[in-house]
């Protein structure tokens, strides 16, 4: 199985692009994840979705807008209460893990590799075979 995130954008205004597509598809969603890190003593959150697998290809998306999100748990915040009303409406919770930010790994890409591992070994997705 294929699993790769795709990245919408920082969480800006991306973060509606992140629900329009959890909103037109919501019976792949498998997951809705919260990523919360610290960024030079500020505390940030990235929103994920992760969706069942493809039939054909066997290919998992995880969309996700990367660490543009103030933590939710310190002030209120409209885009992290969008996300968790759909979490809500689809019978949801939102997972909440704390990760290493990505500006310590030299690319992207090794974040992201980091963030599957993450998330085979609590069992959020499946494992490598």
């Amino acid at each position: 199985m294929i699993q790769r995130f795709i990245e919408l954008g920082e969480g800006y205004s991306d973060i509606y692009e992140l629900l329009t597509i959890a909103q037109s598809m919501p019976q792949r969603i498998q997951h809705i994840f919260a990523f919360h890190t610290v960024i030079k003593d500020e505390k940030r959150t990235s929103l994920a979705i992760s969706m069942h697998p493809t039939t054909v290809g066997d290919f998992q998306p995880i969309y996700i807008c990367r660490e543009g999100i103030p933590f939710p748990h310190d002030k209120a915040n409209k885009r992290y209460e969008l996300m968790k009303k759909f979490a809500t409406s689809i019978d949801k919770d939102i997972i909440e893990l704390t990760v290493q930010p990505s500006h310590i790994f030299n690319e992207t890409e090794l974040y992201y590799n980091h963030l599957i591992g993450v998330l085979r070994m609590n069992r959020y997705i499946a494992p490598l075979t």
